[in-house]
């Protein structure tokens, strides 16, 4: 089965999963290896959840359990950062103080407001409200570079008040190809992420249009995650994305070891 490369636990605020339980779960459907990549987002202003990661006590865990489980999964220890170009700086000297395995860059924040929050669509439309996310993704690009693949292109869609009822990759093709060529021409991949599937979406993020283009741009560089913050949705509709790289023209999906992308065929 494709391995998992997008997985929070306890070690994510928005998580409370056992990292055993994820791994044990992982190796019952099949997976060969899996990275977990637990949030990294600095100057998160909402007071309820704090996504400063322990990477001390992190890497203790996963290392540990790594030993445990070898010969039975290879488990992989990732992070996902939060991309703000004011973070540059403090975001490279972050990933620098562990050997990560894999490192996912994101953007959850917009200006400092999460689109979580409905504050973040009040008083705009939604095409107002996307293109503001796709144009803040493109200018961290510019100064945030120490990431492998970015995270969930299009996720802003999930939060919407209509979802992606106003959201096609058509009615915005200029601002994401020039996000899709821009990752391309900086070595970086982006990622298939389930997650909006197991969220009540029609598609995953990006959708199928997007991975499409992506790989017609010369793409290569592609991950497959499910966002799971429990167990139970580890892998979730795994099946379709295998159908969607395929046909995209993907022969070959992408694990990451020590920073550096492995091709599995697909």
């Amino acid at each position: 089965m494709i391995a998992d490369y997008h997985l929070h636990s306890r070690f994510s605020a928005d998580s409370s999963e056992e990292p055993r339980r994820i791994i044990e779960r992982a190796a019952a459907l099949g997976m060969r290896s899996l990275c977990f990549t637990d949030h990294q987002d600095f100057d998160y202003a909402y007071d309820e959840l704090d996504f400063t990661l322990d990477y001390d006590a992190y890497f203790k865990t996963l290392s540990a359990l790594r030993e445990e489980y070898s010969g039975k999964i290879d488990v992989r220890i990732g992070v996902e950062t939060g991309l703000e170009p004011h973070l540059s700086a403090r975001l490279g000297e972050f990933v620098k103080k562990r050997p990560y395995d894999f490192v996912i860059g994101s953007t959850h924040l917009i200006n400092g407001v999460d689109p979580y929050y409905p504050e973040y669509f009040a008083g705009v439309t939604d095409r107002e409200a996307f293109l503001r996310y796709f144009d803040y993704a493109l200018e961290s690009f510019k100064t945030c570079a120490d990431f492998d693949v970015y995270g969930h292109l299009d996720y802003i869609v999930r939060y919407a008040p209509e979802k992606d009822k106003n959201y096609s990759y058509a009615a915005f093709s200029d601002v994401i190809d020039e996000i899709l060529k821009t990752l391309i021409e900086s070595g970086k991949g982006i990622e298939l992420n389930t997650g909006g599937l197991t969220r009540g979406m029609a598609n995953p993020n990006p959708c199928p249009e997007v991975v499409a283009r992506y790989r017609e741009l010369g793409g290569e560089i592609i991950t497959v995650g499910s966002d799971a913050h429990k167990s139970e949705d580890i892998g979730a509709e795994f099946d379709l994305a295998r159908d969607i790289l395929l046909r995209s023209g993907f022969e070959y999906y992408t694990v990451f070891k020590d920073r550096k992308p492995e091709f599995i065929k697909l």
